[in-house]
């Protein structure tokens, strides 16, 4: 064996991951450099606004290259990078950049359908002044690549940073999943689009599961 090529996945980063973390940063940095006109026109164009219309449906893609606050950016690029390179090797780049990308859009998906059930309770309940409903970020996307980095190396160890415990990847990702779910039950009106996380964990399962059947990737 090539010690060289075994250890690669692990030094380099492959193309598509490599080039996702450069588009995200550029983006994150075109909103933040923009006057405060047109970085209001930017984001209103181009974060996922409840509804979607069919001029509007690249809000679909677009949301997920955009983020909130350096933070929100860094977490998810984190995640991207850890994860993301193991996974691109794991399918290839091209099947890579679709599976991130249906994860995304799935994200968004349901995050559309969560604010739907919203806007429905609120008017159900005489309520005239209704909330717009913004999303941005990558982290629908990156959730699923959690998803599949637990599916395609499940007993992997993932150290935890808070608190510092080894877990086994395929429990980390249920962890993870359940608290997503619990958060997204409890906190009615938080920031978090627990639900979106939820999505693209949903969607990348779905689609995994399809390839598998297609006998495209084993696992």
């Amino acid at each position: 064996m090539d010690n060289n090529a075994y250890y690669r996945p692990q030094i380099h980063i492959p193309p598509v991951v490599k080039n996702l973390l450069i588009i995200n940063v550029l983006v994150f940095l075109t909103q933040n450099l923009l006057p405060a006109g047109l970085e209001d026109w930017f984001y209103q164009t181009f974060a996922l606004s409840f509804p979607v219309g069919l001029k509007t449906l690249y809000q679909t893609v677009s949301y997920m290259f955009m983020h909130a606050n350096f933070s929100h950016l860094f977490f998810n690029m984190f995640a991207l990078w850890m994860f993301g390179r193991i996974v691109e090797y794991d399918l290839g780049s091209k099947r890579f950049l679709i599976y991130y990308l249906v994860c995304g859009v799935g994200a968004a998906v349901i995050q559309l359908g969560v604010n739907y059930a919203e806007i429905a309770s609120l008017v159900a309940q005489g309520y005239t002044h209704l909330p717009r409903f913004t999303t941005v970020g990558a982290s629908g996307a990156v959730f699923g690549l959690l998803l599949a980095y637990g599916m395609l190396h499940p007993n992997n160890v993932v150290m935890l940073m808070f608190p510092p415990i080894a877990l086994k990847a395929k429990w980390f990702v249920v962890i993870y999943g359940v608290l997503e779910l619990m958060g997204g039950v409890a906190s009615s009106g938080s920031n978090v689009a627990h639900f979106a996380h939820l999505g693209g964990m949903l969607f990348g399962f779905l689609l995994l599961r399809y390839w598998k059947k297609k006998n495209q990737i084993w696992y």
